[in-house]
């Protein structure tokens, strides 16, 4: 497999949210220790998912990946805020990951109508010490499968955003390995049904994950959608977004 490797300036990003229609697909280049891919398929026109990866200085990347509540528009307009107020406020915390969530956090609690909220997650990789440095904020829990096939789930330890101007926010911090696979997801592709109204379930998706371990991350998340549409008979029921980062 050939490389993509290129150090990035600092805050260049590539991101997809909810205004952008299906295929909603970006492979840039990373840090020259990482690879990474993020697939977005909404349900309708405009959708409450986001995803954006940024890279920040001192070769590190933020990745991030958002659902706002409800559907169509007002989840679109959500979401749509809550990657505005990620741009602003890592410009100026960079990768500090708490304050940043803060700052989205208050501001979606001041524009959002009264109910809306947003489950988040925002992890900064440094490239200097392979630490992934990560907040999240009533998100699903991502997905760190070990080189060995270790699975372990990066918990939330926050309330979604949106709900309470003054929620907190902790910093948690984990170890990354070369070989070790990061994948996150919205809860579009967990709660994908089949005709009896089964869920496809988190421990498919990190079997699917496990497998793939070895496969470039564009493959990884095309892999877990395959898996999606095969189980649900292609009948989406929300918003999916699938975004993973592989250490070389």
């Amino acid at each position: 497999m050939t490389s993509n490797a290129v150090v990035l300036p600092a805050y260049n990003d590539v991101s997809a949210c909810a205004v952008q229609p299906w295929p909603v697909q970006h492979q840039a280049l990373a840090p020259d220790t990482l690879r990474y891919s993020a697939r977005c398929r909404q349900l309708e026109e405009l959708g409450g998912d986001c995803y954006a990866f940024i890279a920040l200085p001192g070769d590190r990347l933020a990745l991030f990946i958002a659902d706002a509540s409800g559907k169509g528009l007002p989840a679109a307009v959500s979401v749509a805020g809550v990657e505005s107020s990620l741009r602003t406020a890592i410009a100026f915390a960079g990768d500090d990951a708490a304050a940043v969530v803060d700052v989205i956090n208050r501001q979606l609690y001041a524009c959002s109508e009264a109910g809306g909220y947003a489950t988040l997650f925002l992890g900064v990789f440094d490239q200097a010490t392979g630490t992934l440095h990560y907040v999240n904020a009533g998100h699903n829990p991502p997905l760190l499968v070990r080189r060995d096939g270790t699975i372990t789930l990066l918990d939330a330890a926050g309330l979604p955003a949106g709900m309470f101007p003054d929620s907190t926010y902790a910093e948690v911090m984990v170890q990354l390995k070369p070989g070790d696979l990061v994948v996150a997801y919205t809860d579009g592709v967990t709660e994908a049904t089949d005709a009896d109204g089964e869920e496809l379930g988190l421990e498919r998706v990190a079997r699917v994950a496990a497998e793939s371990l070895e496969q470039h991350p564009d493959r990884v998340a095309q892999r877990i959608f395959d898996t999606m549409d095969e189980f649900s008979i292609g009948q989406q029921r929300d918003d999916a977004t699938v975004l993973v980062l592989r250490v070389n």
